[in-house]
């Protein structure tokens, strides 16, 4: 397969292999073919400078940087503390910029804010620090031709949440089960290769600037479960750490590690890693000021602990907040922050004991310890209680916590939602976790908790889909996650459809051939309802797995029924779903406020949708759609592999209009996905016929 030259080896030298995903060269063409003055000075001023002399040589610009004599620019870029700027229209608007603008604050745009005017013919970025400069540039970008529009309104922009994180699961030695990537669905990692750093600058470059482009300032290197080789990253290989920081900081993102919490003992030859002890003390003190010597912006540690075997504080009588408490300890002084993971719960459960429930394991975990956890710990929240499935309630652990920082985290890599060989466009089910409202229509929302009270939240964290493939994400359209994820974590009110406008009107219409207008109305009909496409052919109603053991892809109803893994859906002759109640069940409900507890807890009021979460239900049971539990499994399933069959025809509809790499790529994995929706469709359907002895409605073949 030949791959599109779109990508750059470095700054100047031209095209390369990779894609480039929403930042081809053409998407400068505005910015590039005006006259643009630079006004400030500092590092990421330097990029924005790097991004604009670029753009301006290949389309014809011109570039100032602060000239001493007034220039006559069609765009500004300006640090509002650098003083007068050289141009009448922005220094109108620098002098302007009051508090009046959208009627926000005291008129302060914060470390990454920018204002966005356009005055006398002249467009303007104002910005209090460079970041917000940087981030005000790919603005204008994003926009276009319509930047330089005459009744583009004036517009504060600041970020709602001050982390926007990624983290990598990715091995820097190839695991003998989890490969180099764990979960990784687009080829090997982008820093790791069979051991060693990749030490390709010019590539991981470019992985910054698509990353600030969508808004993500923050990223995580390695796995979160830690092996021998990824341990040693924190001392004898933190030169690699370094290298990846040095290159990811022009474009703002700091650098985070996962970190084992038997360092002590792994590393530092000691016979304890209790965080009550001195020695622990010390030892974790001295290896993060040796950290902060090598990478001054350090942002801190993440950390997996006492779940699925990793170690943690359980093994000396601790609790989670001592454990977090103890690296928080070493950081502070630093300004840096520990990334405290809740999935945390029993993976040896009996199947046979119906009263253990993996969905209240991280209340139950964490919920008694609000209060107790240090400033600069985050602790790391799955957005629902079991483990990234396509449909399943928010986690209650997000309503439970006022006195601790929480952080919500997503996953962009689609290891429950097609692993990458399916179209699941998955910002609008993040969009309607970020929207919910955990305690009814008055209370705040889960963007409110990730936020947190005068920014002092989490913020919001997904699980990368990048890899080292050509397309970056191994899917050309599931690059969409990863911007849409940026984006959302920038905004999260932002609709999930004009998200996909902004990533279509970037990525593809800039170097595609065919009419724009159809190109976006297909890739529309393709990507609008695919989560819920995806949702139709797999598990119903919320019930959730009913995946291939260890692997995650493709159907086996039964594949963890019998596991101790805890990842249940109990059907039997006479129906399905899991009792989660406290009238009869595991009390699960009760672990949410009203109204949700009250909600869940009845049948009749719980919505479809999440129905088998939260009940074991007879398969003649109604649901509020008027279908029965069993029409609706038959009639989802055969839906869905009808919808796949649509996005394909869909698809051959842009042959010729985009690079053909790109369409052959997605059309190979459009066949992969009908050929798995079939799957699916008969596997589910004739698995609840055969329990249920029910046939479909509609006399259609059920194996």
């Amino acid at each position: 397969m030949s791959v599109p030259a779109t990508g750059r080896a470095s700054a100047g030298s031209g095209e390369s292999a990779w894609h480039a995903a929403w930042l081809p060269p053409a998407a400068f063409r505005e910015l590039g073919s005006r006259g643009v003055l630079v006004h400030g000075d500092g590092p990421l001023v330097d990029t924005v400078l790097d991004e604009v002399s670029r753009a301006c040589a290949r389309y014809g610009g011109r570039l100032w940087h602060g000239p001493p004599w007034p220039v006559d620019a069609d765009l500004v870029l300006a640090l509002r503390e650098a003083g007068p700027v050289p141009n009448a229209a922005a220094e109108a608007a620098r002098l302007g910029a009051t508090p009046a603008v959208n009627g926000t604050g005291d008129g302060s745009l914060g470390d990454e804010g920018y204002l966005l005017t356009r005055a006398s013919g002249v467009t303007v970025v104002l910005a209090d620090a460079p970041a917000g400069l940087l981030y005000g540039m790919f603005h204008v970008v994003r926009l276009g031709a319509a930047a330089f529009d005459d009744d583009l309104p004036a517009r504060r922009h600041r970020p709602a949440l001050d982390r926007r994180m990624l983290d990598h699961w990715d091995n820097v030695a190839v695991h003998p089960v989890s490969g180099q990537v764990e979960r990784g669905y687009a080829g090997g990692s982008v820093f790791w290769r069979d051991g060693a750093a990749r030490r390709e600058p010019a590539r991981l470059r470019d992985y910054g600037r698509l990353l600030a482009a969508c808004g993500v300032n923050a990223i995580c290197v390695n796995n979160v479960n830690v092996h021998d080789t990824e341990a040693l990253l924190l001392t004898d290989r933190l030169g690699d750490v370094a290298e990846i920081a040095e290159v990811l900081r022009p474009y703002g993102i700091r650098v985070h590690l996962s970190v084992t919490f038997a360092a002590p003992v792994l590393l530092g030859g000691l016979p304890t890693a209790d965080p009550l002890d001195e020695r622990v003390r010390a030892w974790w003190a001295a290896v993060t000021r040796r950290v902060y010597r090598r990478i001054p912006d350090f942002g801190g540690y993440l950390v997996k602990a006492d779940s699925e075997g990793r170690p943690g504080p359980f093994a000396y009588g601790r609790d989670h907040a001592d454990g977090a408490n103890l690296l928080a300890e070493a950081l502070a002084p630093h300004g840096g922050v520990v990334r405290w993971r809740a999935f945390v719960y029993d993976h040896h459960q009996d199947w046979r004991d119906r009263s253990t429930d993996r969905a209240r394991a991280a209340h139950d975990h964490f919920a008694p310890l609000d209060g107790r956890f240090a400033d600069n710990v985050i602790l790391q929240v799955k957005f629902g209680p079991i483990d990234f499935q396509p449909r399943e309630p928010v986690s209650p652990v997000l309503a439970a916590m006022p006195a601790t920082r929480l952080a919500v985290e997503v996953q962009a890599t689609q290891e429950y939602t097609g692993q990458q060989r399916h179209v699941c466009y998955l910002a609008p089910w993040w969009s309607e976790v970020l929207r919910f409202r955990p305690r009814g229509a008055t209370g705040g929302t889960i963007a409110d908790v990730a936020a947190g009270p005068a920014g002092t939240g989490g913020g919001l964290v997904a699980v990368s889909n990048v890899g080292d493939d050509p397309f970056w994400t191994g899917h050309p359209l599931a690059q969409a996650n990863l911007y849409a994820f940026g984006r959302l974590a920038w905004d999260p009110q932002m609709d999930p459809g004009a998200i996909l406008d902004e990533w279509i009107d970037l990525t593809w219409l800039p170097v595609s051939t065919g009419d724009p207008e159809t190109v976006r109305r297909t890739m529309h009909a393709v990507m609008d309802d695919s989560w819920r496409t995806y949702e139709r052919y797999t598990a119903p109603l919320g019930v959730g797995f009913m995946v291939r053991p260890g692997h995650h892809y493709g159907p086996d109803v039964d594949g963890y029924e019998y596991t101790p893994w805890g990842t249940y859906h109990f059907a039997d002759r006479d129906g399905v779903g899991v009792d989660r109640t406290r009238a009869t069940g595991t009390g699960f409900t009760g672990q949410y406020p009203p109204p949700w507890s009250e909600v869940y807890e009845s049948r009749e009021r719980c919505p479809d949708e999440l129905l088998l979460f939260f009940h074991h239900v007879p398969y003649r049971h109604v649901l509020h759609s008027g279908r029965t539990v069993i029409q609706h499994i038959y009639d989802t399933h055969f839906a869905g592999v009808e919808e796949v069959a649509a996005m394909r025809e869909r698809w051959r509809l842009l042959a010729g209009a985009i690079d053909p790499a790109v369409h052959d790529r997605v059309a190979e994995r459009l066949d992969e996905q009908f050929r798995s929706a079939v799957e699916w469709r008969d596997q589910i359907n004739t698995y609840f016929f055969r329990k249920s002895g029910i046939p479909d409605a509609h006399g259609r073949r059920i194996h």
